[in-house]
């Protein structure tokens, strides 16, 4: 099995002899590094949502024979590369034992070294690119990665659509949107398939010249791995444009501000995810009530009682850290980043277990999902592998 490195253990001791403050005896701080605004601050705030679901169903665990509360220490990354680093270092600073998050690949990649330094385990929940546990030892991840879900999406696109050309739009400067749409083309490309890309720069938000390339270009599926800000306007102007093929997109579509813009228009949108609502009844009828039972609550989750994906793995990594304090038998970080190793969990969004490379989920299957433009709720399509 994988070990942590040495530079771990000495940054985790160098942390204790330091600036940490000591936990109080009967609580046991986990951190949530999410973003609540920016770009990305709707998907985060879903996700967020799952876990506070999670702590309010189950606040205490027993740690060592001890029972500790739980306190959630929630920051907020802004969706930025450059602003997360300093969310992540107040983390650290408040002595959280470990931390979940974060929605956006390019945040938590952003932060690693901050978490690695202070000798904090940190565990994305729907981060997919590689590079957030590439080359560490105290990042993990409990969803599948980028790879797997871009060869996915190009397989749905090929065996479905039966589509010969793709037209690919990423976002300049974005890990999570360049990454997806690298590893679509690719396995695009190797089923015989062409791809025309083009990139936008941050704070665009005119699209209609894109989606005239993509139907000039004569494709035949409309591929963009971006935010959900993005993509309601994207689907806002290639409805007004009369853009007929499918749109398709991964887990960031996978929300309620694209079933409310797809809404009413004749437009075709699929997505990957790692949860299909009706999944779980049990799960489902706690969270609806849990959302419709708080203003705020219902108001980060977008307006509505619809569960997203990242919610349930939001709820799922929770428990996993739960999982992992309990195994460690402490609060230490470094404890609880030695036992993450070895941890699995039967979740509401299937086993979660770490591979002994970089400490990812081992998955292979994705749910993939349609928007019913006149209902306004996802469809499930189907379950999709890479065979």
């Amino acid at each position: 099995m994988k070990k942590k490195l040495l530079s771990v253990v000495m940054a985790a001791a160098m942390v204790a002899a330091t600036a940490v403050p000591a936990f109080a005896a009967d609580t046991v701080k986990i951190g949530v590094y999410e973003p609540a605004s920016g770009d990305n601050g709707a998907g985060g705030k879903q996700e967020t949502l799952g876990i506070q679901y999670a702590n309010s169903l189950t606040p205490t665990v027993e740690i060592g024979g001890t029972e500790y509360n739980v306190e959630l220490d929630i920051v907020d990354n802004e969706s930025s590369n450059d602003k997360g680093p300093s969310a992540a270092a107040t983390l650290v600073s408040d002595g959280v034992s470990i931390v979940l998050g974060s929605y956006g690949s390019g945040v938590s990649i952003a932060a690693s070294d901050i978490f690695k330094d202070g000798g904090v385990p940190a565990m994305g929940v729907t981060c997919t690119n590689p590079q957030v546990t590439q080359g560490n030892t105290h990042y993990f991840r409990i969803c599948f990665l980028d790879p797997f879900q871009g060869t996915v999406l190009a397989n749905f696109a090929n065996q479905n659509f039966e589509a010969k050309k793709a037209y690919v739009l990423t976002k300049l400067g974005d890990d999570y949107s360049a990454g997806l749409g690298h590893y679509f083309t690719q396995a695009f490309e190797d089923l015989g398939g062409e791809v025309v890309s083009e990139t936008f720069p941050e704070g665009n938000s005119d699209f209609a010249s894109y989606i005239t390339s993509a139907k000039n270009a004569e494709a035949d599926v409309f591929f963009a791995p971006v935010s959900t800000e993005a993509a309601a306007l994207i689907i806002e102007q290639a409805a007004s444009q009369g853009m007929e093929i499918p749109m398709m997109a991964g887990d960031t579509w996978d929300s309620n501000v694209i079933l409310n813009a797809a809404k009413g228009k004749d437009v075709q949108v699929y997505v990957t995810t790692f949860y299909q609502e009706g999944g779980n009844a049990e799960f489902d009828e706690g969270m609806k009530e849990y959302i419709n039972s708080d203003s705020t609550a219902k108001a980060n989750n977008g307006g509505d009682d619809t569960i997203a994906a990242v919610s349930a793995m939001g709820y799922d990594a929770y428990y996993v850290a739960l999982e992992a304090l309990k195994a460690a038998g402490s609060t230490d970080p470094a404890a609880v980043n030695e036992a993450l190793w070895d941890v699995t969990y039967e979740g509401v969004c299937g086993k979660v277990e770490f591979d002994d490379e970089n400490g990812d989920a081992v998955r292979d299957t994705a749910y993939v999902k349609s928007a019913n433009t006149e209902t306004g709720a996802w469809e499930f399509v189907g379950e999709q592998g890479i065979n």
